[in-house]
């Protein structure tokens, strides 16, 4: 979900800060809160598409947010919390977390998890749609298969996740980084430049001229975007 609102809440500035960077990055749109209660005004008044909340809070705590919250809306919530027990981890969960992540915590890792949420409560509402066409070339999201006109396109797993990850929001640049992350997963060591290896595959394989590429355009100094028409 490009451009999904998230409330970031904690108490903590520098931590908003780091969050409010990578989810930006990455190109949803942040707030913040720093006390439960201005967190249960935002989400009132904003209704964000994901919260991620800090359980230790100043006014009202986290775990009253998310009794509260879950009462009345179905937000999304990652907690995110310094208390490492299973009975904290069990208590939030059971007030209906969707996630939990335990400080110290790696930004990419909360990224990739803010993803996979907002991916399942799309896949849950059906939002997502079967199938991505942009001129001839199909990308079946169930079936799992790429059609160039009516010609079967044979991709390797990682091949179609990024075709897929550019293919789902045409026109904007990813960075290497982003792509090495929704490719091979946070916690991959690889270089960024495996994505320009894995990007000349795919070329290849749906490029009527892979020299002048139609679908996959690099981004000089950023990285690549999908278009649906010709590009430089």
């Amino acid at each position: 979900m490009a451009g999904a609102k998230i409330l970031v809440v904690d108490d903590d500035q520098k931590t908003v800060d780091l969050i409010r960077l990578y989810l930006e990055k990455d190109g949803y749109r942040v707030l913040a809160a720093y006390d439960g209660r201005q967190a249960l005004a935002l989400a009132r008044q904003k209704q964000p598409d994901l919260m991620v909340l800090d359980l230790m809070l100043p006014a009202v705590d986290g775990l009253d947010v998310c009794r509260t919250l879950r009462a009345e809306s179905k937000v999304p919530i990652i907690m995110l919390t310094a208390r490492t027990t299973e009975a904290d981890k069990l208590l939030g969960l059971d007030l209906g977390a969707d996630d939990y992540v335990t400080k110290p915590f790696s930004p990419r890792e909360l990224l990739a998890r803010v993803r996979a949420v907002l991916r399942r409560v799309a896949d849950a509402e059906g939002k997502d749609p079967p199938q991505l066409r942009y001129d001839d070339l199909v990308v079946d999201l169930v079936r799992h298969e790429v059609r160039l006109g009516q010609e079967p396109v044979h991709l390797t797993p990682r091949e179609f996740k990024l075709l897929e990850t550019l293919a789902r929001v045409p026109g904007r640049a990813f960075t290497r980084l982003e792509l090495l992350d929704a490719v091979f997963g946070f916690d991959y060591d690889g270089l960024e430049r495996t994505v320009d290896v894995h990007v000349m595959n795919l070329r290849k394989k749906i490029e009527p001229e892979p020299d002048q590429p139609r679908y996959v355009i690099t981004v000089p100094g950023v990285g690549y975007r999908f278009e649906g028409g010709y590009g430089a």
